[in-house]
């Protein structure tokens, strides 16, 4: 018996372990494989705090509006990302140096107005950029660019080793943490919750789902509905150069993410499609890799010399609203959902503090309001 079974051993999952570990929990943290072997090991590791872009453009001002909530959640996130290798006695690579969003065109700094105006109502910092500003704070941006907007409360972490760290240290506090232990079975019975493992029966009084991509496979054991999308995605990385991209760097023409690591290395993506192989496995397009390259070098012409030594692909996964679904699932007593669309590496510290804190039934301390986030699913 153990008082809560978290399931995913991603980030969220062992954030959310460690959390209530800290608190004294009795806490078992499942996984189908190893830490860290997902959407949390394989993103970029930025740290977003502002709207996406495309994303505004696309669902438009009504949905920015009802975004507002989310946005709170990145920034008290990014509170916790700080926090974390002081709490944890490890480097996360942490490092905030600040989010640039660059256009070529008018109507592109029409958008980038706009934008920010929601960002703002949400206590987000974002300056405006004209031309000559944007030399002034990044030089290596192409002259094309005709302004921009900063928010200097982004940054990145590394994603290779963030997870894993969580979960270590919630070892560490007593946790016990099953690897390659795959749920095959979950049902409600008296008080609590059987998990049925290939090593046998687990029971827990709550349970936590942090199975990201898995989420909605987890919750139909208990005739749970939840709708994701999946779409597989790539990235890539240079070779180590000298320092170049200072920020955490967006273009509004196109779609891009671009930033340099610690030891010099430029990670760019920007959601570019991935293939699926005959597997259902997610590889990397060459097309998709001469576009994401092609808007890189748009923006940044420095690049031009510098070779690309590893592209990869990974699932992404999120919900058509883009709304984190954190909480007791209605209708199912003591089983929580810890699941955040989408942005997963950035709120996931944020999400898994707050389920931790409500399954404890104690207030989240965040200066987030839960009942934004209550999960949106059905039952039956």
């Amino acid at each position: 018996m153990t008082e809560v079974a978290v399931i995913g051993g991603g980030l969220a999952g062992c954030a959310a372990a460690y959390y209530l570990a800290a608190d004294g929990i009795s806490v078992t943290l499942l996984d189908s494989d190893e830490l860290n072997t997902r959407a949390s090991g394989s993103n970029a590791g930025s740290l977003h705090a502002q709207i996406p872009h495309d994303t505004f453009v696309q669902l438009g001002e009504k949905w920015a509006q009802g975004f507002e909530p989310v946005l709170r959640l990145f920034q008290a996130s990014i509170e916790l990302w700080q926090q974390a290798e002081e709490r944890l006695q490890a480097d996360l690579e942490v490092a905030m140096q600040g989010g640039l969003l660059v256009a070529s065109d008018t109507a592109q700094m029409r958008q980038i107005e706009r934008k920010a105006q929601f960002e703002r109502s949400a206590g987000l910092q974002v300056e405006l950029l004209d031309r000559d500003a944007l030399r002034s704070l990044a030089p290596y941006v192409s002259d094309r660019m005709i302004g921009g907007a900063f928010c200097p409360g982004e940054g990145k972490a590394n994603p290779l080793v963030a997870a894993t760290a969580f979960g270590e240290a919630a070892e560490r506090l007593g946790a016990r943490i099953l690897r390659r232990t795959p749920v095959l079975g979950l049902a409600q019975e008296g008080d609590g919750y059987v998990l049925q493992t290939h090593s046998g029966r687990l029971r827990a009084r709550r349970v936590i789902n942090a199975a990201g991509a898995d989420a909605d496979t987890l919750c139909a054991h208990l005739g749970v509905r939840l709708q994701l999308q999946r779409y597989p995605i790539q990235v890539s990385v240079t070779e180590p150069v000298e320092p170049l991209v200072k920020h955490l760097l967006y273009y509004a023409g196109a779609p891009l993410t671009m930033k340099q690591t610690r030891i010099g290395t430029i990670v760019i993506g920007g959601g570019w499609p991935a293939q699926v192989d005959a597997r259902g496995r997610p590889v990397a397009d060459p097309l998709s890799l001469a576009a994401n390259l092609g808007v890189a070098l748009e923006v940044v012409p420095a690049l031009a010399p510098i070779n690309i030594v590893r592209t990869w692909a990974a699932i992404v996964n999120g919900t058509e609203d883009w709304r984190p679904q954190l909480g007791e699932v209605p209708g199912r007593p003591g089983f929580f959902l810890c699941y955040v669309p989408w942005m997963g590496f950035t709120a996931g510290p944020a999400a898994a503090w707050l389920v931790s804190r409500l399954v404890q039934g104690r207030d989240a301390e965040l200066g987030v309001d839960p009942a934004a986030f209550i999960p949106g699913v059905r039952t039956g």
